[in-house]
């Protein structure tokens, strides 16, 4: 039985409707990735499966009994307290009761007063009588997979830490449907990694929203795409989505075009004036009428953003430049004698694990903190914007419009006034969308408004902290090639592997006891700069070397039946390439997932060995045509 059906879903909060008619079906073992642009809907979508939400309509069925836990896109401001607190919280009452036990004990270890002794008393009855051991169990089991200290506190941890704690309390529950909200956010690139192989071992179905195209590749055996408030199955591997996807858009924009021009020819008939009043001219008016109603309904592909920088004034050749400079928190040396030049122009990457000190890093280089040895010397005529990973800058309670214009109507962009609203629409807000107050936005859109703020004013030095997170793919891409074009210094931290080779000409590397080593370019140039200084252990340079003759080894000359294989192959991946085709064509179709699961399991199983073996034969098609002679 599925655990999750949908019917008709329709869901607006006074725009264009998020859902329009969303039909979804979900079932057990599935790990199912929700794509589509900023602000489409997907967030909105995910609390209306779990009941946080109602639908404006449409009718949602959900397996009796069925355990739901989620991890949202935003970390919340309200937590607070211990770990194992946080962690326990994810169980209701008895979680209370449970995280109230471990409290007190604690205190005991401490102050071993007899009140405290009868408070904890009381307590381990109740849990016995309502059978809540096994559950602290779980709890601690849950703590001890995921590598969490219970007694640290969640406020002072990193954000890509709290976002573990934030699993580790979705997980205790040990819930059949586990929906993730962005969970590569905040993370360092070595927990996004974990976190792959952990989902990848969990028992139960998944749904995720996610816009790193390596994570979704990993994880996905099925993608939703939210498109203008349509949801569509497109079953395969990202790569395939988005190949499809867009043959499907070319497709659309064909038939919109010869609508149109239908269209237009109806609309030139009924100026020319109905020369008679037949009965098939009053249809063919009814049907102009019908025409007008679809062209009004249809609702057009989302906008590319256009986001461009403000220059300011050059500033002086040197930007940075730090000598033996070191600091430390609580006796923990988070930077030990960096000495590092930073130049007009230079865009650096700033790369190592949550809470290794690279928001602290940021901060020294900038002045707004003194080294506890070691001097940094700023230079001149720095015009600096921050891009603040916690968007601090941001206030709630006013509208996208306000926290641009701070009461203006107009912004000055590169010498030429624009009014905010047209300013705004370059960073993909519609105008009706300005008006909406930021704490109603989704978490791309507030970073677009970040970055909206962020270009308002004339820089020279971009200082961009996790720029990359909750943005879609087409917004990275175009904020890629601004930070490659913008003629001033770029600071830059990120986790996102790809922007990082993509923008930056070199990194600063947090490595072992708060050492932060420079290397040139980006994140594969750091890896393959690694590994050349890593030289390989003896028996493995030996094994490497077995069998080498000093020279290119001539190709084998193809046996008979090699040859009449290698002949045979196009025509075989053809048909194999043909059959994938229409399997998909027909995955595709949203009427697929109403099949018993058996069947759609029994496909998808098809689907899979067909794969496996094209794949199979575009290698051996490979290795053939290396070993045919010249």
């Amino acid at each position: 039985m599925s655990l999750v059906r949908t019917r008709n879903l329709r869901l607006s909060f006074g725009g264009q409707p998020l859902l329009d008619g969303a039909d979804l079906t979900i079932e057990p073992g599935e790990r199912v990735c929700l794509v589509g642009r900023n602000g489409s809907g997907k967030s909105s979508l995910l609390k209306v499966l779990e009941g946080q939400i109602a639908a404006d309509d449409g009718e949602i069925e959900r397996r009796q009994g069925l355990k739901i836990a989620s991890l949202a896109q935003e970390l919340p401001e309200a937590v607070a307290g211990s770990v194992f607190d946080c962690v326990a919280g994810g169980l209701g009452t008895l979680g209370e009761m449970i995280r109230r036990f471990h409290e007190i004990s604690v205190r005991l270890g401490a102050d071993p007063r007899p009140e405290l002794l009868q408070q904890l008393e009381a307590v381990q009855h109740e849990l016995e009588a309502r059978g809540g051991w096994s559950l602290e169990q779980q709890v601690e089991t849950t703590l001890s997979r995921l590598s969490l200290d219970p007694d640290a506190r969640f406020e002072r941890l990193s954000g890509g830490v709290q976002r573990r704690v934030l699993l580790a309390r979705a997980l205790v529950s040990d819930p059949d449907l586990l929906m993730l909200d962005e969970p590569t956010n905040h993370l360092d690139i070595r927990a996004i990694e974990w976190l792959e192989e952990f989902l990848l071992a969990f028992d139960g179905t998944l749904l995720f929203i996610s816009h790193d195209r390596s994570f979704v590749d990993k994880l996905a055996t099925r993608i939703l795409d939210l498109d203008r408030g349509r949801l569509t199955d497109w079953p395969g591997d990202y790569e395939t989505y988005q190949r499809r996807k867009q043959q499907w858009l070319e497709t659309e924009a064909s038939h919109n075009a010869l609508f149109d021009k239908k269209l237009a020819q109806e609309e030139s008939w009924i100026r020319e004036g109905i020369k008679a009043r037949r009965t098939r001219n009053e249809g063919r008016v009814r049907a102009l009428q019908r025409l007008r109603e679809q062209r009004r309904q249809r609702r057009a592909v989302s906008g590319e953003a256009r986001m461009q920088s403000q220059t300011g004034e050059s500033s002086g050749k040197l930007v940075a430049e730090t000598l033996d400079a070191t600091w430390s928190v609580d006796g923990r040396i988070l930077i030990h004698g960096l000495s590092t030049t930073i130049l007009r122009g230079d865009k650096i990457g700033i790369i190592g694990p949550n809470g290794a000190g690279k928001t602290t890093l940021l901060r020294l280089l900038l002045g707004d903190l003194q080294p506890e040895s070691g001097q940094i010397r700023l230079g001149t005529k720095l015009q600096i914007g921050y891009f603040d990973q916690r968007r601090a800058r941001l206030n709630e309670q006013l509208s996208v419009m306000d926290n641009v214009s701070e009461g203006r109507q107009f912004v000055e962009i590169n010498g030429q006034q624009r009014h905010v609203i047209s300013y705004l629409q370059d960073f993909l807000f519609a105008p009706e969308r300005c008006h909406t107050p930021v704490a109603a936005l989704s978490g791309g859109e507030r970073n677009r408004l970040l970055l909206a703020i962020l270009f308002s004013k004339p820089t020279n030095l971009l200082v961009l902290d996790e720029p990359t997170n909750d943005l879609d793919i087409d917004t990275l891409d175009l904020l890629e090639g601004l930070l490659v074009e913008y003629p001033g210094t770029v600071l830059l931290v990120s986790h996102d592997r790809t922007f990082l080779d993509n923008v930056v000409t070199s990194t600063l590397v947090f490595e072992d006891n708060g050492v932060v080593n420079e290397y040139v370019g980006g994140y594969s140039d750091w890896l393959r700069q690694r590994r050349a200084s890593s030289p390989e252990p003896s028996g493995l340079q030996k094994a490497r070397g077995a069998g080498k003759t000093g020279g290119k080894r001539p190709p084998a000359k193809l046996s008979y039946n090699d040859q009449r294989e290698l002949d045979q192959l196009p025509e075989r991946i053809e048909q194999l390439e043909s059959a994938l085709e229409n399997m998909l064509s027909d995955m595709s179709d949203p009427a697929f997932y109403q099949l018993p699961p058996q069947d759609i399991a029994r496909k998808q199983h098809q689907l899979s060995l067909v794969e496996a073996d094209l794949k199979t034969a575009y290698q051996r098609w490979e290795i053939l045509e290396q070993q045919k002679p010249a």
